[in-house]
């Protein structure tokens, strides 16, 4: 993949690594929502969290042959998620909030937007070729979520919603591509990303659009 140009080296990495931390974090908030809904003690608030937070990119650095994992290489990873954890916690208790359903969609559909940007970004960076670059995109920005429904007995949102989701991961996944292959400059590339991603899946729950159910 020569024609392309992902992020600068000297800049490129910085701006990953706070853009995959604000993907962790919003990922982390959707498990500490879905966790409270079905009302988990303080431990399985954590592991619903971390298992959202860390599960895609784990998966596609395990895939990529990336060692160590994104979030050992980064120990503040864990440690803003963990606060994070305890923050949400006490906020909603203190607040005496409902953790509804539609408080779920608003971070998972950030978190789906910015870890498709970073895990395209970080394929494309290794050489990997335009279709792989796409599917790292969409298992780091699935995969977390699939684990969080796992954890707590659903059926995985990504799997049964019908409102679009991995759907739109692998079309902005796609755009990233075109948009870097034209020569636009990176961080261009990864803002109309993650922006495109994002606001796609916002207004498939906004404006209710489905993907056509399997008919028996």
């Amino acid at each position: 993949m020569d024609f392309l140009d992902p992020l600068p080296p000297a800049w490129g990495a910085h701006l990953r690594m706070a853009l995959e931390l604000a993907a962790t974090l919003a990922f982390a908030l959707s498990g500490v929502i879905k966790a409270a809904r079905k009302r988990l003690d303080a431990v399985g608030v954590c592991v619903v969290a971390f298992a959202a937070a860390f599960g895609g990119g784990t998966l596609r650095d395990l895939l990529l042959d990336q060692r160590p994992f994104f979030w050992v290489r980064h120990i503040e990873f864990l440690w803003a998620t963990m606060a994070l954890c305890v923050a949400a916690m006490f906020f909603m208790r203190q607040r005496d909030l409902q953790p509804t359903e539609r408080a779920i969609l608003w971070p998972d559909a950030i978190g789906l937007g910015l870890f498709t940007a970073v895990g395209v970004d970080l394929s494309i960076s290794l050489q990997l070729p335009a279709l792989i670059a796409v599917l790292m995109g969409v298992t780091t920005s699935v995969f977390g979520g699939v684990l969080r429904d796992l954890l707590c007995n659903e059926i995985p949102g990504a799997l049964a919603d019908h409102r679009p989701y991995a759907l739109w991961a692998f079309l902005g996944g796609w755009v990233y591509v075109l948009l870097l292959t034209i020569g636009l400059p990176g961080w261009v590339v990864l803002t109309v990303t993650v922006s495109l991603t994002a606001g796609l899946r916002m207004l498939s729950v906004r404006y209710g659009w489905q993907l056509p159910s399997w008919r028996t």
